[in-house]
């Protein structure tokens, strides 16, 4: 354990770094605008700016990489985090802001696309189970550390900005000083749609969903905060929270979904979320530790969806088709993420801020009606199904490069970049045939 953490503490570091002042970012950007009294709309127009930024900037990742090379790409984007970040200062534009946003997720994502196809490059593969776990801490720990730095900025001024573009020159240090050898050059899976589609809808429908939530919950969660009388250091602590207990019962959960039906345990999960969010609709003003108490159990469901929706996804794919899955799940995921803030925005800004956990509580109400045991049909189950449930951080602060980090993947025998030839599906949206035409996902026996 202490050899894989030396031999890649570098790249871990800069990891934490990194998403120690995205994670600080995200959270401020929802505060100073609230506090400037700017609507909703415009909270959630700049978070799903972010992650359409960083959604659409990971296949520019992997081309900057192949033509520079991992550290010049890092140097590259590093750089232009910091010249977006402190032009910011300069130019206090909305539309303005709206624009470097995007600019920001997509530099974000070339700095995760270089680590992380970094770190798959050079594990093996009886490592990459440990490997992908110090990564997965790194995210998390990073996220959570940035709630909590943001109590250090009380004033919401120009300082939190400064303090991240800090963050971005700082973590070119540990990358750039490395001693590991330069990774070979990756290309990245193309996207067998249909393939896809017809194997795992109901997966798809729970990463859409998921990332709708977590989505608005970074833009708009400090927004309801604010509303609700809690300060920078409040909000902080009430965002850390909800991210560390999703940390912690990946765990618990894990252990559950490797041991009952996953459909049946992400629609107990929904229901638990929809009855969470009820009492927060406006009908009772809660203190202070009770929300806490709040912030924790939606962590505890709401941040293990994705996991779970990829672990059900992964029992329904021909094994040596799951790097392309998580292309797609990813996508899918920050499509979800891209669309969350702007509506849960727009209702906030006509309703208020209680509206923020009817969003909630919809939302869940989506997965309640449409993930349900009867719409399992176990046609396409994968000969390895159940997969080992595996603990994920929260894909948007990352890349889907992750993904072949997974144990569950073995990168030498995945055949994502192959033609589908021979599957009842191929690349170019041919129309299904054979037994394997019949939709359905899961890994529930047919039903007698």
């Amino acid at each position: 354990m202490a050899k894989t953490i030396g031999a890649f503490f570098s790249l871990y570091l800069a990891t934490l770094i990194l998403l120690l002042s995205s994670g600080m970012f995200n959270t401020y950007v929802g505060l100073r605008l609230t506090a400037q009294s700017v609507s909703e709309i415009w909270v959630g127009a700049m978070i799903a700016s972010y992650y359409l930024g960083l959604v659409l900037g990971a296949r520019f990742g992997h081309r900057l990489i192949i033509q520079v090379g991992h550290i010049r790409a890092y140097a590259a984007c590093a750089a232009l985090m910091t010249i977006t970040v402190l032009t910011m200062i300069l130019i206090e534009d909305l539309w303005f802001w709206l624009g470097v946003r995007f600019v920001m997720g997509a530099a974000m994502v070339c700095l995760f696309v270089a680590i992380e196809s970094w770190l798959n490059e050079q594990t093996e593969n009886a490592a990459r189970g440990t490997v992908f776990a110090f990564y997965m801490v790194a995210t998390c720990l990073g996220t959570v550390l940035g709630q909590l730095t943001l109590g250090l900025f009380p004033n919401l001024d120009d300082k939190p900005l400064v303090f991240m573009a800090l963050c971005s020159v700082l973590s070119l240090i540990p990358v750039t000083l490395t001693r590991r050898m330069h990774p070979a050059l990756q290309v990245p899976a193309p996207l067998a749609l249909r393939y896809y589609l017809t194997r795992v809808p109901l997966s798809l429908t729970v990463l859409f969903i998921a990332g709708m939530l977590n989505g608005a919950f970074y833009g708009l969660a400090p927004v309801y905060g604010l509303q609700h009388g809690m300060d920078t250091h409040e909000v902080g602590v009430f965002l850390a929270t909800a991210l560390a207990t999703g940390l912690v019962f990946q765990w618990p959960i894990g252990w559950l979904a490797d041991r009952i039906s996953r459909v049946k345990l992400i629609r107990l999960g929904s229901v638990l979320l929809f009855c969470l969010g009820v009492p927060l609709w406006g009908w009772y003003p809660f203190s202070y530790p009770a929300l806490l108490v709040f912030a924790a159990v939606l962590g505890m469901v709401q941040f293990t969806l994705y996991p779970m929706g990829t672990s059900f996804a992964n029992d329904n794919v021909d094994p040596q088709r799951r790097v392309g899955l998580s292309a797609l799940l990813y996508m899918v995921y920050g499509l979800g993420a891209c669309i969350g803030p702007l509506v849960a925005g727009a209702l906030m800004g006509v309703w208020g801020g209680d509206v923020y956990f009817v969003f909630v509580s919809a939302c869940s109400l989506v997965l309640v009606v449409f993930i349900r045991e009867q719409r399992v049909k176990g046609t396409h189950v994968s000969p390895d199904a159940p997969t080992q449930f595996v603990p994920m951080a929260d894909t948007l602060q990352n890349s889907h490069v992750m993904a072949v980090l997974d144990p569950r993947v073995d990168v030498q025998r995945d055949v994502s970049h192959d033609p589908l030839a021979g599957d009842s599906m191929s690349v170019d949206g041919g129309e299904p045939s054979g037994p394997e035409a019949v939709p359905g996902v899961g890994r529930l026996p047919d039903p007698a």
